[in-house]
């Protein structure tokens, strides 16, 4: 692998919210969209899947990264509000959340090592995108938050919730969901939200660091290892209601954005 982790591909691999790039075995997924602290919206969702479902055989890592200030700022409510609006059935929010758990799982579930780079905040659906990933460095500066029940939503993006209870126990994640308060990068370590942190100078440093080794392991090794790891801590599929969290959150925003005057929700 090379000096740089990822130089830029042919002007017509970039997208609107997304751009990849490739060095070598290493593939790159940039969150672009940081105008708007990288909110997560159905065009930012079908972009992911477009790069990260069946990636190229000879990847072998692929870091996830983000523009600007903040990794990033959770998903778009304004996006979600107009399609509520424009459908009382939910069928538009639930085709929404069935793609972030496409992506949540085109992550977890990648032949290749995924590696999540995050700076600034990682807030709700940011939070879930970082989590997705097999190995996770964060910047001193950053934090974090789930913010859903503060807005009144489920914690229901992406499967990310029996994820959250796995990697961090289900005592800490209740009073992180419960409370929703910010924690930092310190805390996100200890509860192993985050795998290192690093003075966010170094984010790209620490990155290099785990990536080169990892693209020399032979292929076949690597790919079966990365397998059974995500095999081995996976949710019992029979116990798993994660696929009900399209219209979990389908439900709720439409009764959020469709309740009468006067109501509550």
């Amino acid at each position: 692998m090379s000096e740089a982790i990822a130089a830029p591909l042919p002007p017509a691999a970039r997208t609107g919210c997304v751009a990849v790039t490739r060095d070598d075995a290493v593939l790159t997924v940039l969150l672009d969209s940081p105008g708007n602290g990288n909110a997560v919206s159905e065009a930012m969702l079908d972009e992911l899947l477009a790069a990260l479902v069946d990636p190229d055989p000879e990847v072998r890592v692929i870091v996830l990264s983000a523009a600007g200030d903040d990794f990033c700022l959770g998903g778009d409510r304004a996006e979600f509000g107009l399609l509520a609006e424009g459908d009382p059935t939910g069928r538009q929010v639930q085709r929404m959340g069935t793609k972030a758990r496409r992506v949540v799982e085109a992550l977890t579930d990648s032949p290749a090592v995924t590696i999540a780079r995050v700076q600034g905040r990682a807030i709700g659906a940011g939070l879930a995108l970082a989590l997705a990933c097999d190995l996770r460095v964060g910047a001193e500066t950053a934090t974090f938050r789930l913010p859903e029940l503060a807005l009144g939503m489920p914690t229901a993006w992406g499967g990310a919730l029996p994820r959250l209870l796995h990697e961090i126990g289900a005592a800490r994640v209740r009073e992180l969901v419960l409370t929703a308060r910010v924690f930092r990068a310190e805390e996100a370590h200890r509860l192993s939200v985050l795998q290192k942190v690093v003075p966010e100078e170094s984010l790209d440093a620490a990155v290099r660091a785990w990536a080169g080794p990892i693209v020399r392991r032979p292929a076949m090794a690597l790919r079966i290892t990365k397998a059974m790891l995500t095999s081995y801590t996976a949710p019992t599929r029979l116990a798993d209601p994660t696929g009900l969290d399209a219209e979990l959150l389908a439900a709720v925003v439409g009764a959020r954005y469709h309740a009468r005057p006067g109501e509550t929700v």
